[in-house]
């Protein structure tokens, strides 16, 4: 009977850990100087949902998301990312795994010296798709985020909210399954933020998973998604329909 019921008990715990894309538990992250960066933190995404993150500087953010990357490995604790055990994964694997992940920056990153469509296109001849593909792809996606008519431009001849518009056709072009958002909007006006989240927003209905890391409170207090706040390494707060929390509350 026992036997039954352990069996029972890891088939709904596989079923759980199916619906999650996204999967810490215990994690730190230690640094030379022996201070952590994390400490002991757990944390639980679905597929599908929209989440924010926010946190002061020094708070963790940033090492979290080098972490989801596989850009830095857990000091202690347990990573899976898209079924992946980060702590496991062997080197040569890495590069397929990031394939399922978009990464946008608030410094936008893109080629000064190509053209919008080719910046795009770059993602998609980095995971080796057909040319056939590229030529339906982009195009679609330009049209997507709102830049049809400006893939012959250089980036230096288009604003800040049309840089990121193409970072974020860049990031979606491959059809991830996880989107993460470092700062989206921290180099833009309100008018091009609240269109940039609006983008994130339709596509995370179309299925994506987004996360996004920023300081804005205003789009954090208006938009109501989950909201996960750390402060010190550690997750002081997670709530759904969340608000901006102030280091002083």
């Amino acid at each position: 009977m026992a036997s039954k019921d352990t069996k029972k008990q890891r088939r709904k715990k596989a079923e759980i850990d199916s619906n999650e894309i996204i999967t810490l538990e215990n994690v730190s992250k230690a640094y030379s100087t022996g201070a952590p960066a994390l400490n002991g933190i757990s944390l639980h995404i679905k597929r599908g949902e929209f989440v924010f993150i926010v946190g002061d500087s020094g708070s963790g953010k940033s090492t979290l998301i080098k972490l989801l990357l596989r850009e830095l490995t857990a000091t202690d604790g347990f990573i899976r990312v898209l079924g992946y055990d980060l702590g496991r994964i062997k080197h040569r694997k890495i590069p397929r795994f990031r394939r399922n992940i978009g990464v946008v920056f608030q410094d936008f990153r893109l080629l000064k010296d190509l053209n919008v469509y080719e910046n795009v296109a770059f993602a998609q001849r980095i995971v080796e798709a057909p040319a056939k593909e590229i030529r339906r792809n982009v195009p679609s996606m330009l049209a997507t985020v709102g830049l049809a008519g400006k893939y012959k431009a250089k980036p230096k001849q288009l604003s800040g909210g049309e840089q990121q518009r193409v970072a974020l056709a860049r990031a979606l072009v491959n059809q991830p399954e996880i989107l993460l958002a470092d700062e989206p909007t921290g180099n833009l006006d309100p008018k091009n933020s609240w269109e940039i989240m609006k983008l994130l927003e339709e596509i995370n209905e179309c299925g994506t998973t987004v996360v996004v890391v920023t300081h804005n409170r205003e789009i954090v207090n208006e938009m109501k998604k989950r909201v996960i706040t750390m402060r010190k390494g550690v997750i002081i707060s997670d709530e759904e329909n969340g608000g901006y929390i102030d280091e002083e509350d």
